[in-house]
């Protein structure tokens, strides 16, 4: 039996303190820096504010959930689409749509 499987999840003491005793509902959004915090079946229906680095990014946990880290539902990074067929699309909407406001101006 290898350390990792002894030592058991890591679950943050300071947020089982603050749901220690309450409902779901009375909470609010409870914030939290722990991303690497495993979610355990006590928090679940409560609502997490999880920081990214930049902003708290609200997680609602789910039964779906629990084994999970709760930096897994809240990305640190924004994701941009680099060209290909649907962005040319676009690009071709846009110029048509300026061409034809340009024509209707002037008339």
């Amino acid at each position: 039996m290898t350390r990792s499987s002894k030592k058991g999840p890591y679950v943050d003491e300071r947020l089982l303190k603050k749901i220690e005793g309450k409902k779901p509902i009375e909470t609010g959004v409870i914030k939290t820096w722990s991303r690497a915090c495993v979610i355990s079946p006590e928090m679940v229906g409560f609502n997490f504010g999880v920081h990214n680095g930049k902003t708290h990014i609200e997680v609602l946990v789910s039964e779906d959930m629990v084994g999970h880290r709760l930096g897994e539902f809240s990305p640190t990074k924004k994701f941009i689409k680099h060209g290909g067929k649907m962005q040319k699309e676009l690009e071709i909407k846009n110029e048509y749509a300026n061409n034809t406001n340009d024509t209707n101006s002037y008339k």
